[in-house]
This record gives C-alpha cells, structure tokens and sequence, in this order.
C-alpha cells in the first residue's frame, strides 16, 4: 500500500508549510525539487518535473501527490513548463494509482464583480490566467472521467512563515520595512484583499487529502474574510515590527515604466486589475464542511513576523 506523502516541487512557501504540517501529524514525507532539498525526517528526491521519466521515478510509491510547483514568473516559462508538468503528474499518479492534489491560484478567474467561489467562470483576462485555465480545465476532465483521483485547492495571494520571494506583501511591504525604509504598496492601499496564510493552507491540503470525499471537486483554501486593506495590512506589520507604518504607492503607469528594466514588473503588468478592485476571495465551503476558522490576519501577521525574526537569529 502506498504511504508516502510526495510534495512535487517542495521549497517554496506552501511547499514548507505543509512539510512542517505532515511531519507535525507523523506522515511520510518526499520532497521532490530540482536543488534536492533537505529536511530533516523526510526523504530527498531530485526530478525535473517537466521530464516524464523523472516525475514517474519521483510520484512512486505515493498515497498522494501534492503539486505545490511554483515557476519563474514569467509567461514564456509558463507556456512551455506547465503543460508539460500537468500531462506528466497526471499520467504518472495514473500509473502509481497515486491521489493528486493540485495546488491552483486564481489567475482563471479574471477580473470578478463580488466573491471569487469554485463555481465563479474561468473567464482570464491575461496571458497567464489563459495558460491556468487551460491546465484547470484538463485536470477536471481527468478527474470527471475518473483517470485519477483528484481535486483542485486554490488560495489567494499568500502571507505568513515561509511566504517570501512568492509573496507581494512581503516584497513590497515586509521586506522594505524589517530594512528600516518605507513599505510599497500597488495602486491603492484603500480596497480590501484576501490574503491565504500560509499555514491555514498547508492544513487545509492536509485535511483534504485525508477525505475521499472531497475528491473531483474544486476548493478554496480556508482564508479569513472580508478581507483587508494594504494601509491596515501595513499598519499590523508596523506593529509587531516596532517601526512606523510609513509606505508609499507604486502607480499603475509606475509599473508599466518599470517593465522596460525589470522583467516582473512587465509580467506584473497584465495582472494588475487584481490590485484596482475589491478582491474577495470567498472559502465559506470549505469553513462550513471542515469546520474550519481561518486565521485573523491580526495572528497571522504576528506568526509571520516572529518566524522571520527567528530565520535572522538561527542566521547569526
């Protein structure tokens, strides 16, 4: 019987989470990267995942496969890597009888008047919600036609431990004001945003996977709502920083600018209807069925802080 819990692009901020989760709850645990990464108490595999034979040798054995990959951002990359990741996950969880868990933002959605649910239309209104809604679209008609055991787990723009280079808050307004200068934030600081922590995601995965139930369906990952402004988000970080919440915004003609110099300002550019209008990023189904609360983004703000302050001081 297979027992392994196999996180196929292990290392990022999701990808963490949930190793520190599995191990927490005794499970098995392979982390699949192309670097090899290693943690302590669970098993290193190398593969490039854009290579069948490698994504067959690596999901061996597993009980469920996690698909947490996160690609450079960038289009071409994504044109190129994804279909080649989804066609080799999905035939090799067929041919290990493995569970499959895909890891999915919101990108498909486009631009949504109100709540974002798992019955909102993929309507894309950019290049890379076009490449997401094409692989989301091919993994439910496997899972529909029962070729894999499978479910789809979407959250919003991440926070929290482990949430860094992935992470827009972090870039713009973390990592500016931990340096002593003043926060960024993207066109208007005033509308209300849905943030998933990080942690709530990694046992949100958890609880899925130990439900057959939950399997064919899509799910919104348990993320705490209404939402919150950028100038509150910063003010919480001003907080359990000890600094002033000082922060300036970068305009929508700003960003466009930047793409001439900066290669993800120019992939930023096309998302950024994201930032203009409220986001609400709706994970009621998900709180009703597993009685989940998500958490405040008071705690989870203090959680990050304290687990940065703490990778500084392991550092030193």
């Amino acid at each position: 019987m297979n027992t392994i819990n196999n996180i196929l692009g292990a290392g990022g901020s999701i990808g963490n989470a949930l190793t520190d989760v599995l191990l927490d709850k005794g499970q098995k645990v392979r982390l699949v990267s192309r670097s090899k990464i290693k943690i302590e108490g669970t098993e290193s595999f190398k593969a490039d995942i854009t290579d069948y034979q490698q994504t067959l040798e690596a999901v061996a054995d597993s009980r469920v496969v996690f698909l947490v990959a996160g690609l450079k951002y960038d289009f071409n990359v994504w044109k190129d890597a994804w279909p080649k990741i989804i066609k080799n996950v999905i035939e090799t969880c067929k041919n290990s009888k493995s569970k499959l868990i895909f890891l999915d933002n919101v990108y498909m959605y486009g631009k949504v008047n109100g709540k974002m649910t798992e019955s909102t239309p993929y309507n894309p209104c950019s290049k890379k919600g076009e490449i997401r809604a094409k692989i989301a679209t091919q993994l439910e008609n496997e899972f529909k036609q029962g070729n894999v055991q499978g479910l789809i787990a979407r959250a919003a723009d991440f926070y929290g431990p482990f949430a860094t280079k992935s992470s827009v808050p972090f870039v713009l307004a973390v990592e500016n004001m931990l340096k002593g200068k003043k926060a960024k934030w993207l066109l208007n600081a005033n509308i209300k945003h849905s943030y998933s922590y990080t942690i709530d995601c990694a046992n949100g995965l958890y609880l899925l996977s130990n439900h057959d139930e939950a399997f064919n369906q899509i799910w919104h990952l348990p993320t705490k709502n209404p939402g919150i402004t950028g100038k509150n988000f910063i003010e919480l970080i001003a907080k359990e920083s000890g600094v002033e919440p000082r922060y300036s915004i970068i305009k929508k003609w700003m960003v466009k600018a930047g793409g001439l110099f900066n290669s993800t300002f120019k992939e930023l550019y096309e998302m950024l209807y994201q930032y203009e209008f409220e986001y609400y990023f709706d994970s009621s189904k998900f709180e009703k069925y597993f009685n989940f609360v998500p958490t405040s983004y008071e705690n989870g703000i203090k959680e990050m802080i304290k687990s940065l302050k703490k990778a500084v001081e392991i550092k030193n």
